[in-house]
């Protein structure tokens, strides 16, 4: 939608809505922004056919389903050999996607590549999933992890 249609303010404002509140019924919505509800409605179907609005979810509290534990790993992938017909990023990415215990994995500049957000149970659980799969895998070549010792500030919403 940025390459067509700026956002406007209305749109702004029904975005933040939107990310307070995605339950919102769009009475509620019209109210809150000043429109009429199929107004409303009408910018609403508009943002998500742009790609702006990418999807509704839950937002689960990871400890109140047994994941008490939040890890930040580095990792860092082998370099690719000349020689070498496998791509060993192509295959850490492939595999990421599998690790039910990874919600976020990011590429990164710098010393490491990627930076995975992982939630575990416990720390026995962390160090399964470490030495079982993440050191296995053939293209990780080094970690180093961060555990999350108190969560200062946890949002969702983007900031508009």
């Amino acid at each position: 939608m940025a390459t067509e249609e700026p956002l406007d303010n209305l749109d702004r404002r029904i975005l933040r809505a939107l990310q307070a509140q995605g339950r919102i019924t769009y009475d509620e919505l019209a109210a809150e922004v000043g429109l009429s509800p199929s107004a409303a409605l009408r910018r609403v179907k508009r943002l998500e056919e742009a790609g702006v609005i990418a999807g509704y979810v839950a937002l689960v509290r990871a400890e109140a389903v047994g994941l008490g534990l939040t890890a930040y790993v580095n990792v860092r992938l082998e370099k690719q050999a000349e020689s070498s017909k496998r791509n060993p990023m192509d295959l850490f990415r492939a595999a990421v996607q599998t690790w039910p215990e990874v919600v976020e994995c990011v590429s990164l500049t710098g010393e490491m590549d990627y930076l995975l957000r992982v939630l575990v149970q416990d720390m026995a659980h962390y160090a399964r999933f470490i030495a079982d799969v993440l050191l296995r895998h053939p293209s990780v070549q080094d970690c180093k992890t961060s555990f999350v010792l108190d969560r200062v500030k946890a949002t969702t919403a983007v900031p508009l």
